[in-house]
Formats: structure tokens, C-alpha cells, sequence
């Protein structure tokens, strides 16, 4: 039987000073949105190579409306309007169905607001995706041996942009497709979309089964107007961050084969995108977490994991390999010239605009939830990082989890600008911390949410 974790009940009035700090919170995140695109206009004026025209999204300028826009403005405001009270009372698996499906319809019409074409069927299609590699991989197992040989550039059969700098498993998931019958830049563009939105089931169904379910019910209507929604439909990350999420479910929920099934998944993941390997950080949150099992749960989901690269290795392609070529190739191109100096703060305004500006105040909220729930340890008593860890809240240490992965790929410098879409699979549990908001001022919070995915996708023109 699950057990759940309730949060406090807020009071009816949100206390002013609480107001306060929220909104200095929200105020940092609109300065610093603000200052990084103010000094990013600067420096692509001056001709320094940022290789992002609206900068700090890799974006242009250009103000539009599209026939997705009345869709968009109507699926936030059955949402905000109906949804997030219902989502309070709703039953466990009408929730889920429900969320999944309203996630869906809000990417869909984010993308459709710059056109069927343009927004979707031909945004996976351009010679840097991996699209453009599918019809000449017609020998898996030699590309397989041959493909690191391919990531670096200017060679005469070298990986494009988007292939050369992933392991050979995202491209393969577009193999797949192909073969399957499910070929083309709609089909592909489809999947990323409906595997994307499978965060709003993946990400709750964790909070249930670690003792959550009341957090989990106020999360779900923020994963739904999730503002990233406007790269899930349609990049590759988007599909990326529903396998991630998918892996992560798996490993909380207390059944015996799942933990195996969940490392396998995110062994996968690790031929997703070699930064994958940071998701060990909230792999281990989620088995600290574990109420019961938790040494059981690590060796079958190590055990999955090492059968995935076990897997590879024998057909060929070695990670650590590709990874030290990925690098050589990434300052092979722009990333050379993009300063590191503007996109190490940068890079987080992107994620603000990405995960909303709910996340900032939540995840303060959070920090000082644990501050005044911490019980005061026994005099002279050492108490160990895994008890204190175990001991905290999912709705806690599952955002902080993610925050840590997201500081640690910001400082690696290997994420220079498009961290808006490459972040997609740490901002969703970002948002776990949602739960932390009062609750009658969520709303006003998801109308933020909102207001920025429909800001970006018609101010810009995002590229994938």
C-alpha cells in the first residue's frame, strides 16, 4: 500500500513578508532574463560569436501569430481554469490520462503556432539533425563500429551537427523509426511530442511511489504548461526527456523486475547524450528515497545499465571513446568562439525562460521546508549524509538533485547556449518543487508558466 507525505496546509492568506520573498526571487529571475538579453544584443553587435541571434535563446527576433495561437491560449486556460482544482480531487489514473493528453495538445499547439511546416513536419528535417543521416545507415552493426571514426568535422564523411555530438543511440532511435514505417520529418516530430509528454505520468508516478501522492497532484498541472513545452515540440530533446523520466519512474516504484527495467532504460539513455551520465545524481536521489529495497534497487538497476553498455561495447562503438571526440568536436565549431564568460550566467536565464519563473520561488520554498523541518540530531551523534538524505522529502531532494546536475553542466562549458531544450530533462523535476508554493497562489504561478511559453513562441522563432 503507498503511503503519502503530505504537504503543510497552507493558510488561506499568503503572509506578506512570504509574498516578499517570493516575488525578490521572481524579481532576480526577470533581471537576470533581462540583463542577458540586453548584453547579448551588445555582443552580437560588437560581432562576438555568441551564434545566437536572440540571445539567451537560440532564437531570432521575429514577432508572429500562427493558427496554434487560439489552441495554445485555450489549453492554458482550461489548465489554469479547471484543471488545477480538478487535478486536487481527480482520481489516480483519470489524472495521469488526462495530464498526458492536455501535455500533448499544449506542445502541439506551441509548435503550430509558427505552422505545420515550419513548426513541425520540416523542424527535424534541416542537414544538422539526425534525420539527414537516416537513409545512409543501411548497415546498423557497421555503423555501429564505424561511427566514432565520423564524429569529428570537416572530414568527408562526417556526422552531421546534431549526430556527431550524441552517441550513436539517438540516431538509432530515428533508424527505428524509419523501419518501422514510421519514417520522415511528421512521424519523427510526432514521437518526440508523444514520448515528451509522457513526463506529466512518469514524473508524478515517481512522487506516488517514493510517498508523495499529494505533491504529486499539485506538480501535475505545472509539468502540463511545462514552458520547455515550446522545444518538446519538436526537438529530439523532448523525446530524450520522456526516456530519462520514464528510466527514473521506474527506479521508484516498488516492483521487482522495475529497477532492472529502469537502469536498462537509463543505460539507453546514456547513448542518448553523453551528458546523461549527470542523471546518476538523481538516479541516486530516487533510490535514497526508496523507502524500502534500496540496496536491491542499485544492483538491479547497475546490473541494466551494465547490460546496455555491455551491449554496445560488444556491437562496436566504445562511449568514453566517442566522448573524447565529441569534445575535439565541439570546439571544432562554435562553441570556439562562444564566450564562456557570458553563457556560464547565461545559460541559466535559458533555463528560467525554459522551466518558468514558478521555479525560482519553489525552489526556495523547498530549500527552507527542509531547513525548518531538519529534526535536531543527538548530542555528540554523527549523523550520516544517507540518513539526512533519505530523511528528506522527495518534493526536496529531487529538485535539489536536478539543480546540482544543472550547476554541474553549466560549469563544464560544455553547454553553451540551447541549454533551453538540453536542459529539458533536469527542468522537469525542477518543477517537482512546485509543490511548495502556497496553494492559492499556484494559480497565478501556472498563469506565469504560461505566459512565458507563449511570450518566447511568439516574440521568436526558435530552432531546434
Amino acid at each position: 500500500m503507498t503511503t503519502t507525505t503530505s504537504l503543510p496546509t497552507a493558510p488561506e492568506r499568503v503572509p506578506a513578508r512570504r509574498w516578499r520573498a517570493d516575488l525578490t526571487v521572481l524579481g532576480v529571475e526577470a533581471a537576470l532574463v533581462a540583463l542577458a538579453a540586453v548584453v547579448g544584443a551588445v555582443l552580437n553587435r560588437r560581432g562576438v560569436g555568441l551564434y545566437a541571434d536572440a540571445a539567451p535563446l537560440y532564437a531570432t527576433w521575429r514577432p508572429h501569430l500562427g493558427w496554434g495561437t487560439p489552441a495554445a491560449l485555450l489549453v492554458a486556460a482550461v489548465v489554469i481554469g479547471v484543471g488545477m482544482r480538478w487535478a486536487r480531487t481527480a482520481r489516480w489514473a483519470p489524472l495521469l490520462g488526462v495530464a498526458y493528453l492536455a501535455s500533448v495538445a499544449w506542445a502541439m499547439s506551441l509548435a503550430l503556432v509558427d505552422g505545420w511546416s515550419a513548426g513541425f513536419t520540416e523542424r527535424l528535417t534541416p542537414q544538422a539533425e539526425y534525420l539527414h543521416e537516416v537513409p545512409g545507415v543501411t548497415d546498423v552493426p557497421a555503423m555501429l563500429v564505424g561511427f566514432t571514426g565520423r564524429i569529428l568535422d570537416f572530414g568527408p564523411d562526417s556526422w552531421s551537427t546534431h549526430t556527431a555530438g550524441h552517441p550513436p543511440g539517438a540516431l538509432l532511435v530515428f533508424v527505428l523509426l524509419d523501419r518501422v514505417g514510421w519514417g520522415g520529418g511528421t512521424a519523427a516530430a510526432l514521437a518526440c511530442v508523444l514520448v515528451g509528454a509522457t513526463v506529466t505520468v512518469s514524473v508524478p508516478v515517481a512522487l506516488r511511489a517514493l510517498g508523495a501522492a499529494d505533491a504529486a497532484g499539485a506538480v501535475v498541472p505545472f509539468l502540463v504548461l511545462l514552458p520547455g513545452a515550446v522545444w518538446v515540440g519538436a526537438s529530439a530533446d523532448g523525446l530524450f526527456t520522456g526516456v530519462v523520466a520514464a528510466g527514473l519512474a521506474l527506479l521508484a516504484v516498488r516492483r521487482r523486475a522495475a529497477p532492472a527495467v529502469g537502469g536498462l532504460v537509463l543505460g539507453f539513455a546514456l547513448y542518448l547524450s553523453y551528458g546523461f551520465v549527470l542523471i546518476g545524481v538523481l538516479a541516486l536521489a530516487v533510490l535514497v528515497l526508496r523507502p524500502v529495497g534500496r540496496i536491491a534497487a542499485l544492483l538491479s538497476a547497475l546490473a541494466g545499465v551494465a547490460a546496455v553498455v555491455a551491449a554496445f561495447t560488444t556491437a562496436g562503438f566504445w562511449w568514453w571513446d566517442g566522448y573524447q571526440r565529441v569534445v575535439e568536436r565541439y570546439y571544432q565549431g562554435w562553441a570556439a568562439e562562444r564566450p564562456y564568460g557570458y553563457w556560464v550566467w547565461a545559460d541559466l536565464a535559458a533555463l528560467v525562460c525554459s522551466a518558468g519563473p514558478a521555479v525560482g520561488p519553489a525552489l526556495c520554498r523547498a530549500v527552507r521546508s527542509r531547513l525548518r523541518s531538519r529534526p535536531p540530531g543527538p548530542a555528540g551523534r554523527f549523523r550520516s549524509p544517507l540518513a539526512a538524505a533519505s530523511a528528506a522529502r522527495p518534493t526536496v531532494l529531487l529538485p535539489l538533485a536536478a539543480a546540482l546536475v544543472v550547476l554541474a553542466s553549466d560549469l563544464s562549458g560544455l553547454s553553451k547556449a540551447e541549454v533551453e531544450r538540453i536542459w529539458l530533462p533536469f527542468a522537469v523535476w525542477l518543477l517537482v518543487a512546485t509543490a511548495h508554493l502556497p496553494e492559492d497562489t499556484r494559480r497565478w504561478w501556472l498563469v506565469g508558466q504560461a505566459a512565458t511559453a507563449l511570450a518566447v513562441n511568439h516574440l521568436l522563432w526558435t530552432v531546434s
